[in-house]
Formats: C-alpha cells, structure tokens, sequence
C-alpha cells in the first residue's frame, strides 16, 4: 500500500443529541478533559470506580518491556465476583441477569443472586475434575445460559477459558484445543439453529480424535436431546456435575495480569492466533464502554447484543461488561428469521428491550426485507442502538435509525478488535453530534492516529493506516505461546505503535471513517479504492439492499473491482439483472469516479456471511479468480457459495 487511499465519500447529514438524551447521559464531556490531562489517573479512576479489588492497586501502568502491557499489576481481584456476588452483596440479586430465548420458544430468566449459585455450583464442579488456576478449558456451547455460566465458572477458580465459536469444523476445533493444551472440554448435545436441532458433541468427539490428548473430560449439556455417543469416564453430564456440587464457593482472588481467556482469531498464515486477555485491564475498560458508550442504566435499562459468545463481541459485551455493570440483558440463541422474519423485533416488544448492538451486516439484511416486518411490533422501548463488526454505511445507518429507532433514537458506530478487547473509537451518545456511516472520536483515554505507510501522520482528510499510540487496558498482552509473533504481527511495522490493520481517514472535523482492512484496500490502474467505499456508494442506491465489494487480478489495471449486490425485495422484479448491472455500474462511477466503476455487478439473492453476519469476502474473491472455494464451515448457508458459483460460471 502506498501512501493515502484516494477515494471517499462525503456525508454530509447530521444528528446532534436531543437535549433531553444529553440531560440524563452517562458520558460527560469532563471524561474526555479528564483524560487529556492525565490519562493513566484517569484509568485508574475507572478502575477503582467500576471494579472491586481484593488488594488495591498502587500501579497504574507498566510499559518498561513493550509491546506487554502490565495495567494495575499489583493489585488483585475475582473477575466473577465483580460480575456476580458483589451485585447480590449490595443487595441487587433480585434483579433479572439473564432473560434467555431458544429458538424453539423455550426462554429462561436467571436473577443476579440465582447467576451466582449456579456459576458456585460450576466452579465447584470444576474443582473437583481437577480443573485449577491456569488451566485451559474450552467451551463449544450453543448461546444459551450455560455458556455464560461456563465462562464465570472458569474465571472465578483462576483457569483460562477459550470459547470457540459452536460452527466451526472438528478440524478447527482440534488445532484451538491442541494450541492451547486444554485439559477440559465444555459442549452440548447440540443446540438449535434455523428450526433444528445442530449437533455439537458429535464435532467435539471428532475433534479429540483429532488431537494430541491433552483433553481428559468432556462436560456435555443437555440442550437437544439427539443421539449423542458417551465414553465412560471421559464424558460427564452438566446437569449431573452441578447437582452434586455445593452451592457456596469462596473465591479466591488473582493478580490483575492473571490471564482470563485465549480467544482465537483468523491469521494471515491460515493458523489461527490465540489472542491472550488477563484480567484487571480488560475489565475496567469492558465495564467502562459498555456503561458510557451505551449510556447505561441498570436500574430501568434492558440491553441486548446479539452476538454469539464465540466471538469478541460476545466476551466483552454479553458477559464481562454487561454483568460487571450489573445490567439485564437478553440472549438469543437461534437465528434472527427463525421461526418467522420477525423474531428479533418480537423479542424486543416481549423484553422491552432499551439497548441494542448489532452487526451492521443484520441491518442491511432487514433493510431487504423491508419496513413491513418490523412495523408489526412494538419497538418503541428502544432509546439506543449500537452497531459492530465491519464499517457501517450511511444509508443503513439512517435505516436502523428511522425504521428501528423511530426516527429519534442514536446510533453509536463502534470501532475495535478482538486484540483491543473493548471499544475504542465510537460516539458517546448524548455528547457526539452523529454522523451516519463514522465511528466518530476516540472514546477517552484512547489515544488513535492515521498514518502514512512510511509512519508519517496524515494531517490531510486522505486516507492512511490506523495506530494506537499510546497502551490501553484491555489491549491484547500477547499471542497464546507466539511472542515472536505477537511482535511481528502488531508491532514490527511502526515499532512503538499498535497496527489494527485498518484503513481509515480523519474528516476536517476530527472525525474517523473507517475504511475496512488494509488487505480490503484495491490498487486499479495506481489509485487506491476502498472496498468498504464502494459498498457504501451501493447500498446508497435505493435498489440496493447489500453489497460485498472485493479486487480480483486484472492484466491491464492490476486489479478490478468486482461488485455482489442483492436488491431489495420491493425491487426485484422492476429489472433484469444486466439493467441492474448497468444502472449500478454507473452510479458508482457518478458517486465515487470512474476509476471505482466496478468491471463486473453480480445480482444474487445472498451474500456468503458467518453466523455472526460477516461478509466472508475471500470466498467471493476464490470464485472471481477462479480457484477452489474455501473453508465454509462457518457460514451460516454454506449453499449460498455454491449458487454464486453456478451464477459466476454461467456468466
């Protein structure tokens, strides 16, 4: 990449607080003076605000051997207990923790007192399977309450858990159980998707097949009732384990570098990297952005992300944050057009939920099917949404704000990674006057600058290479076993700042657009295209409901941009798909230039994407450039690929 990306788009529509929002907010503009002027105290404040220590901190920070990071390193604490028992000590475990919905239509609700004993009776269980401070433990559960029991169990008696996400293969799951040598495996039955019951505990046995034999048992829930295979000895019944383990544990408190979870995430290599969080940091910084960012209030507020625990997202910001904050909040576990197109919104009316954080990628997918769906229930509990996971596109911004919200309710645009742990570029609603399609300022403490590829700061509104410059508490402290790859892969570029791997600009407003990742950045015929750019000028048609832009080899311009769009469901059949190929080809050249005309617009009914809403665009590119398919384990509709393909090749 050289040094600025070309091409964006301006924005020019507004939305500043309404004064009401602003009286009761959170945030307050005196956090951002606090921490300009003294970053590490102003940590330190939310630290000791927002958590409980066992042994209080005398250090904030030390960064004497970077890129480790060691944030209040002197102290120590229990993070289930300031998830859990401090809740019910202040006399709040009556208040609702959990309100769980299966896709059968089968729901739970769990107290703060009633979350604790049964994460005691876990851990207990735990315990007494020789499970100790240290350990790794995997968990391959389904999104249901016992995934977030499994987690706090294994924070709360010092071992590491690594959740992995319950659509990935056996071969997937065997190389994250062999990297980290977990000794325990936490499964179901199965778990229900899409109106069936998905085996688990068949790819768990497959799995340890597979490994090199550190597992020595299997904690199995009962969830789906299928035929499952049992080895004796080996296998062991959740419901069995919990009944005869004790109600009362008495926790015992870690250093706040003690590691609480290896999360694995995809690497440029094809091995996956064993992301390493510990403790302290992580959690004041998770606790932190989920009350201020989202503007919580626990005492009225019911808050709902609906990702899977299996990803970062779901770590930060369905359990640490959330209970650390004592929030109620709802999980899902099925998919959001199962058993009827209108299930999420439904949830919402029967929870009155206030708060909802989701993929961009679910909005733009609702925005195909229109506003009939939602316009059925009850939305109007809803006072914030929230959207993760990839850069948002101004028209589906402004969608999930007038049809979701109503037309008054903000929409915060998040940015960060599994590495970052936590939030670290969003608007603070109440304060930020919005801005469909950025993520708008560093929240306080963050420090974030856009650099060229020679390290030099972009002061212009071109684009360049996303830093963080200075550490923050939930920043990554390594790769599971891989220093030297940990350095390589963050740090070896600019030395002393963190590369995110992202493309973005800097407005003349101060404001940050994300332009998706660098290796998603097009170099045709010189000029540097964003993909994410592209998309946004797409969606921005009114035919257009998503699109998935990528750049495939091209002899004459080095690369070309190929576009995959689906059309909204109110227009589908005004058009044959070359009348749609043409019309959107130009408007991209009329939004953008000619340069970013797309060579090829393909009309499909779906785009390939994850269960967690992500656009798998590498599957894309395999078809454009003609090679095999790859890995489509973790689609949510592996069929997709396969009618994309037909599509590719009859054209």
């Amino acid at each position: 990449m050289t040094d600025t990306i070309d091409h964006t788009l301006e924005e020019l529509r507004r939305f500043p607080p309404s004064q009401h929002f602003s009286e009761q907010a959170v945030a307050t503009e005196a956090e951002y003076h606090e921490a300009a002027a003294d970053r590490l105290e102003f940590w330190a404040h939310r630290a000791r605000e927002l958590l409980e220590w066992e042994t209080p901190f005398t250090r904030v920070l030390d960064w004497s051997t970077p890129p480790v990071a060691r944030w209040f390193d002197d102290g120590t604490l229990n993070v289930s207990v300031n998830c859990l028992d401090r809740h019910v000590a202040a006399g709040n475990g009556d208040r609702i923790a959990l309100h769980f919905e299966g896709e059968p239509g089968d729901s739970r609700s769990y107290s703060y007192a009633e979350l604790t004993t049964a994460v005691k009776r876990a851990a207990n269980a735990l315990s007494s399977l020789g499970v100790t401070a240290g350990d790794r433990v995997a968990i391959y559960l389904p999104l249901i309450p016992e995934a977030v029991i499994a987690m706090l169990a294994v924070a709360r008696i010092g071992a590491i858990h690594s959740v992995v996400f319950g659509g990935f293969s056996a071969e997937s799951l065997a190389s994250r159980i062999d990297d980290a040598e977990a000794s325990l495996v936490i499964t179901a039955d199965g778990g229900y998707r899409k109106g069936r019951v998905f085996p688990l505990k068949p790819t768990v046995d497959e799995a340890i097949a597979r490994t090199r034999g550190s597992v020595r048992q299997v904690l199995v829930v009962q969830r789906g009732d299928n035929d499952i295979d049992w080895q004796e000895g080996r296998d062991i019944w959740w419901h069995e384990a919990l009944a005869d383990a004790s109600p009362n544990h008495t926790p015992q408190a870690f250093a706040a570098e003690h590691p609480l979870f290896i999360l694995y995430t995809s690497g440029t290599t094809g091995r996956p990297k064993g992301i390493l969080h510990t403790s302290g940091g992580y959690l004041t910084q998770a606790a932190f952005t989920h009350r201020s960012v989202f503007d919580l209030h626990p005492q009225t507020d019911v808050y709902w992300c609906t990702a899977d625990i299996g990803w970062i997202t779901g770590h930060t910001y369905v359990v640490y944050g959330p209970l650390a904050n004592g929030a109620t909040q709802v999980i899902y576990e099925g998919t959001p057009d199962t058993p009827h197109p209108g299930r999420w919104w439904e949830i919402i009316e029967k929870y009155g939920v206030t708060i909802l954080y989701t993929a961009p990628t679910a909005i733009r997918t609702f925005m195909k099917l229109g506003t009939e769906i939602p316009g059925r229930f009850d939305l109007r509990s809803l006072r914030l949404l929230g959207s993760v996971g990839e850069p948002i596109n101004p028209e589906a911004w402004v969608w999930y704000r007038d049809v979701i919200g109503g037309g008054t309710t903000p929409v915060v645009d998040t940015w960060w990674q599994t590495e970052t742990g936590a939030i670290m570029i969003s608007a603070l609603p109440g304060i930020t006057t919005l801005k469909p399609g950025s993520a708008q300022v560093p929240i306080p403490g963050i420090n974030i600058d856009i650099l060229t590829d020679g390290g030099a700061p972009v002061t212009s509104e071109d684009g360049g290479l996303l830093v963080v410059t200075d550490p923050w508490p939930s920043m990554l402290r390594g790769i599971w076993g891989d220093s030297e790859r940990f350095q390589e892969t963050y740090w070896d570029k600019f030395g002393d700042k963190y590369f995110a791997g992202d493309g973005a600009r800097r407005d003349a407003d101060g404001d940050i657009w994300l332009l998706g990742r660098v290796d998603d950045i097009m170099n045709v015929s010189g000029h540097r295209l964003s993909t994410a750019e592209i998309e946004s000028s797409l969606v921005a048609h009114p035919w257009t409901a998503e699109a998935a832009v990528i750049g495939v080899s091209d002899a004459i311009t080095g690369q070309a941009v190929i576009a995959y769009c689906v059309i909204k469901q109110s227009h589908e059949s005004d058009h044959d798909p070359a009348e749609f190929e043409r019309v959107l080809r130009d408007h991209v050249a009329k939004e953008i230039g000619a340069i970013a005309r797309p060579k090829r617009v393909y009309i499909v009914g779906e785009l390939p994407k994850t269960r967690s809403g992500k656009i798998m665009r590498r599957l894309l590119r395999d078809v454009a450039e003609g090679r095999p398919i790859g890995d489509t384990t973790t689609l949510a509709d592996p069929a997709v690929m396969k009618l994309i393909e037909q599509m590719s090749r009859a054209r």
